[in-house]
């Protein structure tokens, strides 16, 4: 008869119940019935003895796990990568190649199918679906690059390889313990109260009002933000320009993070890795950045190499969405009234990862249009790599 009311009450119960409510009703139960009740009620449920057993132990013991926890912490089934020691760095080298980030977005994808990754892990040795890839990448914040975001125009047939030999330079260059910069220059903001894209909260009722056309203040101009990102320190420089964006402009800047903060912290070092597009201010066929470079190389005494992404592969730039992405979070919705307030909404950037910034207005002229001879050409100690020399390539010291 104590069996069948046991059983009655359970089914009437049982689909509001989760795995511990389910577990401390049952020890109640067993608990309220005295001696024997813990078989009793296991018969009447289905619900193994030592799992009651557990309940009342957690009864008697008034243990109260965090809020909206079943388990206790560590229950449940590890997941791979915390069996696995090696798992996680092997799918982040095979991965870290071809990341890529929106600029407006910490989000970063990978141009890789999980197929083909699992197929090269359980080459490797790890015991792995491509399933289990998915959800690997999902947990260490990346997802699968979709078709439309992979329409970049023609590709270069060595674009992939050059992914690699970055990258491969990039940990060359880390185990030395030598700096590691991406460089560029983020998109040229209006100056004034005009629309800034995003939302912040604000009065109900009350939004800040802008001006309805974007047209340019003459006498507030443009800022032109150009980036310095140090890879292995997770710290960002911006020099804020207002005049042109030349290369003369983009080394005056490298010129000045180093001196602020990368020399400080690597006071030993003797050669600087930078990593750029291949258009714009830091052009891979611009004489001007190299004849800058020449003259940064020989006030510095760095051996400066450089390595461009290929043509229309300008979103893999690490600078794009390990700091541009979060400056233009830090400041959605926002209207950039002046250069002062740019420069102060970029320096208080961060982010949960520890990222840091510096931010400079750069009040130094820049005109357009200057002309490298060859006669300086030759003077600059460039020596190209075998591998795709006019993207890659290191310039010395003269002296």
């Amino acid at each position: 008869m104590e069996l069948e009311r046991i059983r009655a009450k359970y089914e009437a119960l049982s689909p509001c119940l989760n795995e511990r409510s389910r577990r401390l009703w049952c020890a109640t139960e067993a608990m309220d019935i005295g001696w024997g009740g813990i078989a009793l009620v296991s018969r009447a449920t289905g619900i193994s003895q030592s799992t009651i057993w557990r309940g009342t132990q957690e009864l008697k013991s008034g243990e109260s796990p965090e809020p909206g926890r079943v388990r206790r912490p560590g229950g449940g089934r590890k997941k791979l990568v915390e069996k696995d020691d090696t798992l996680l760095r092997d799918v982040e080298s095979l991965v870290e190649p071809t990341v890529s980030g929106n600029p407006e977005s910490p989000l970063l994808w990978t141009s890789k199918s999980v197929r083909k990754l699992a197929a090269e892990l359980r080459a490797m040795g790890h015991s792995i679906s491509f399933r289990t890839v998915a959800d690997v990448l999902r947990d260490a914040g990346y997802t699968l690059q979709s078709n439309r975001k992979a329409q970049e125009g023609r590709s270069h047939p060595d674009r992939d390889a050059q992914f690699r030999h970055i990258n491969r330079t990039v940990l060359a260059f880390q185990r030395k313990a030598q700096p590691v910069i991406s460089v560029d220059t983020k998109k040229k903001e209006l100056v004034g109260n005009f629309k800034n894209a995003g939302r912040e909260w604000r009065p109900k009722g009350n939004p800040e009002t802008v001006k309805v056309h974007d047209f340019i203040i003459r006498e507030n101009g443009k800022a032109i933000p150009y980036g310095v990102y140090d890879l292995t320190r997770n710290a960002g420089y911006v020099g804020v320009g207002i005049d042109h964006d030349t290369a003369s402009f983009a080394v005056r800047t490298i010129r000045r993070w180093w001196r602020t903060m990368g020399q400080p912290v690597s006071p030993q070092a003797k050669s600087l890795l930078i990593t750029a597009d291949s258009g714009g201010s830091n052009g891979a066929k611009l004489r001007l950045w190299k004849w800058e470079l020449q003259r940064l190389a020989d006030a510095t005494g760095l051996s400066i190499t450089v390595c461009h992404f290929p043509p229309g592969t300008s979103k893999w730039n690490k600078i794009e969405h390990r700091l541009f992405s979060y400056i233009s979070a830090n400041w959605r919705g926002r209207p950039l009234t002046s250069v002062v307030a740019i420069v102060n909404l970029i320096a208080a950037t961060t982010t949960e990862t520890g990222l840091r910034v510096r931010a400079e207005i750069d009040k130094g002229k820049y005109p357009k249009g200057r002309k490298i001879s060859d006669q300086q050409m030759a003077q600059i100690r460039l020596r190209p790599s075998r591998f795709h020399g006019e993207w890659n390539y290191t310039i010395r010291p003269r002296r």
